[in-house]
């Protein structure tokens, strides 16, 4: 199983692409981040974006893809940014016919480390040791987006242990 993760943002995105092997571990296919020019219109930032990611996911054959949900506590205009952000991520996917699946930011923690509330340094550790990187995939986007697919594949893991008989193709939402 290949999976996308996307860590949602406007000025940096991250992506990373994880396969499980036959043997249950896992190995980084392609990882990075999206950029966009800070000085350029809302609506040609988010165009740069969805061309970026169309482009990356021409050149992979992934199975489903797994996106950040928006968490924000103070900046309400950040958050409609990358709310505008994550919308042209989810279009994109949608149009490319591939399934979607959201994980809040405790869960994504909860299944990289066993600790929903990790810091991101303890996070960025994990990540390279599950997927057996010389050193932390940089920069912290990236790395994220690395977290968010390992998730899913742990998530859909768990799934298929509990439900093995049923096709499993609803999306997951932990703790809604």
């Amino acid at each position: 199983m290949a999976v996308i993760g996307i860590d949602p943002g406007t000025a940096l995105t991250g992506y990373g692409i994880v396969e499980e092997l036959g043997d249950g571990s896992l190995r980084a296919i392609d990882y990075g981040v999206f950029r966009t020019n800070a000085n350029e219109a809302p609506e040609i930032r988010l165009r740069s974006l969805f061309e970026q990611l169309n482009s990356l996911l021409l050149l992979h054959s992934l199975e489903c893809a797994a996106v950040e949900k928006l968490f924000f506590q103070r900046n309400v205009k950040t958050a409609l940014s990358v709310g505008q952000a994550r919308g042209v991520i989810m279009l994109s996917l949608t149009l490319a016919n591939k399934q979607i699946f959201e994980y809040n930011p405790m869960d994504i923690k909860q299944s990289v480390v066993g600790y929903g509330r990790a810091d991101k340094k303890q996070v960025q550790q994990m990540v390279k040791v599950l997927l057996g990187l010389d050193s932390i995939p940089e920069p912290d986007d990236a790395a994220d987006a690395l977290a968010v697919a390992i998730c899913h594949i742990h998530s859909h893991k768990l799934l298929n242990t509990i439900n093995p008989d049923e096709n499993n193709n609803q999306s997951i939402e932990p703790n809604d």
